[in-house]
Parts: C-alpha cells; sequence; structure tokens
C-alpha cells in the first residue's frame, strides 16, 4: 500500500500537472505522508509497522528483534513493495513489467539520502523514546517534509527504492543508482542509530518547562 501510493501518486500528479514539476511533486507528497501515517496506526499493533529495512536493521542493531524475524521483515518489505509498484501500473492502465530509465546520481543525491534516513530514524527514535503515541503523525510529516528538503526527494526506504526502480514513471528511480542510494539510506540509519543511543539515554528524565525544577534561561538568553 505505501509503494502504490507513492508510484500511483506520482503518475497521478505527472498526468494532471501540465508539466509543472513542483506541483507534480507536491501531488506525489501529501498522499506518501498521508498513507505512511495510516499505515503506521492499521499495522503497528501486528507488526510495529516496519515497512522499511533501514528502519529494521536498526531496531535489530539495537537488540530488540531477532536475526529471523529481521531477515523475514525486510523480505517481506522487498516482496511487498514490488507488488505495490505493479498493482500501481494495473491501476493506471501502465505497462506492468518496467525499469526506470530516471537518473538520480551524484553526490548531492548520495548525501540526500544519509540525511533523509539519519533523520528518518532519529524523528522515529525520538518519538519512541518521548511520545510513541504520535509516532504516525511524526512519521508522516517527517517524510512530507524531506519530500522537499533533500534533492533526492527522500526515498529513504531500501525497499521502496528497489520498488520504483521498476516503474519508469515521475518517481522512478534508474537501477545503476540504486545501489548507492540503499547504502547512504543504511549509513544515515546507522548514524541515528549512535546518536539516538547517546541522545535519548533511558536515563534521561524530561523535565516539562512549566515545571519549578524548570531551568530558567538568563537575561542574556
Amino acid at each position: 500500500m505505501l509503494v502504490a501510493a507513492v508510484v500511483g501518486s506520482g503518475i497521478m500528479a505527472a498526468r494532471l500537472s501540465g508539466g509543472n514539476d513542483a506541483l507534480a511533486l507536491l501531488c506525489n507528497t501529501i498522499p506518501t505522508g498521508a498513507i505512511l501515517a495510516v499505515l503506521i496506526v492499521v499495522f503497528c499493533g501486528i507488526s510495529g509497522a516496519h515497512f522499511n529495512p533501514a528502519v529494521t536493521a536498526a531496531f535489530w542493531m539495537r537488540g530488540e528483534i531477532g536475526a529471523k524475524e529481521t531477515i523475514g521483515f525486510i523480505a517481506c518489505q522487498i516482496l511487498g513493495g514490488i507488488v505495490g509498484t505493479l498493482a500501481a501500473h494495473l491501476m493506471f492502465d501502465e505497462s506492468l513489467f518496467q525499469l526506470s530509465l530516471k537518473v538520480r546520481g551524484g553526490l548531492s543525491q548520495w548525501f540526500s539520502e544519509f540525511v533523509a534516513a539519519f533523520g528518518l530514524l532519529l524523528t522515529i527514535f525520538g518519538t519512541l523514546r518521548w511520545r510513541p503515541d504520535t509516532a504516525p503523525f511524526t512519521v508522516g510529516l517527517y517524510i512530507t517534509s524531506a519530500y522537499w528538503f533533500t534533492a533526492s526527494t527522500s526515498f529513504a526506504n531500501p525497499a521502496v527504492t528497489i520498488a520504483r526502480a521498476l516503474s519508469n514513471t515521475f518517481s522512478g528511480i534508474r537501477p545503476a543508482d540504486v545501489p548507492a542510494f540503499i547504502a547512504a539510506q543504511f549509513a544515515g540509519a546507522v548514524a541515528a542509530l549512535f546518536l539516538a543511543k547517546w541522545l535519548f539515554k533511558e536515563d534521561l528524565v524530561a523535565v516539562p518547562v512549566s515545571s519549578p525544577e524548570a531551568p530558567r534561561p538568563s537575561p542574556a538568553e
């Protein structure tokens, strides 16, 4: 459903935007962030809403899921992403099997994917530490935002990257560019994992701003 939304909204956006790339990207962005929030609410109680191999691998590194479960999740994520692409093609009467020709390469794109995945994982870890009930919305809003502040439009998901390589449409990525994207995504996830371990350590207790114990700014601040 996630990839069907990404690819499908991209096809719809390209058809209706009249060649306006900014409008097309906006029309691709909103459904992606919205469906992500919905899917997290729906599937959180079943699988923890693991839709992303980089996220799953990070939770494995944290010791919160086992190796067998990790492998199973990642296999399902990749397979599900591919099925989502095929479903989008069927819905919009596109050729079922495609390979993208859209070039997404170069240092700026790779660094963008590092930043996108880093921010996503930090958002997830921080939300789970302080406000786990808001995870669907913080994650959905982060991806909505990252579509626009990263040069790569924030894939931030290896399974989605693979699936988008199979669609020569607005949201596609050339297969030759996929390995570098995935490497950057995993690197960003690992960097976020180490920062979060220090930044959101369990012995840290948040003090409400309204509390008498809360530190007050000096006049200079």
